[in-house]
């Protein structure tokens, strides 16, 4: 068990660094670095429209199949069917292992299955991949302060507010780590 932990604490430090640290990878301007970029200045309202906007581009893969494949994912995980998720998701992610989404959700499953260091390292993936995906630097942190990591998760909640700072989630779960934390100031 020792050996777990020791393993999962260098995992943990390691999708840390990669979160605080990463920088999109494509030099030109695209739809998602323009709607990245107004999603940072928008008011609240204005805000969950270009979020919505963000997740819907990121859902796109290029491929009809593949997109199949993320429907029938995200429907086995509303279901609270996570080996059907799981088995569709990795389907999406052998066919298009460049999609960002298919590792973010299947991270999801891992973790409602209490799988950390699967969904660390499918977090991993989706973040070195899309580093802005708001997302996953909020699953990141919730998977962290469940990890007994409540410093670490304060950073990912704060990073995920710099890149969508009106994410209702994320504050909430910010503001219910630095309770945890001791009203440390955010």
């Amino acid at each position: 068990m020792g050996a777990a932990i020791i393993n999962l604490n260098r995992i943990v430090a390691a999708v840390a660094v990669i979160v605080m640290f990463s920088l999109p990878v494509s030099a030109g301007e695209t739809r998602l670095d323009g709607l990245f970029a107004q999603l940072s200045q928008a008011d609240a309202p204005e805000a969950r429209k270009i979020a919505a906007e963000i997740e819907l581009e990121l859902s796109r893969s290029g491929s009809a199949a593949v997109n199949l494949l993320l429907r029938r994912g995200q429907d086995a995980l509303e279901a609270g069917d996570m080996a059907t998720a799981i088995e569709h998701l990795s389907a999406a992610i052998d066919h298009a292992p460049d999609f960002a989404e298919a590792w973010h959700l299947r991270s999801v499953a891992f973790y409602k299955q209490q799988h950390y260091g699967l969904a660390l390292h499918d977090i991993e993936r989706a973040l070195a991949l899309e580093p802005r995906h708001f997302n996953v630097i909020y699953g990141l942190g919730v998977l962290l302060d469940e990890l007994g990591q409540p410093q670490l998760a304060q950073e990912a909640f704060s990073r995920a507010l710099a890149i969508h700072p009106h994410h209702e989630d994320v504050t909430k779960a910010r503001e219910s780590v630095a309770r945890e934390l001791g009203g440390a100031d955010l």
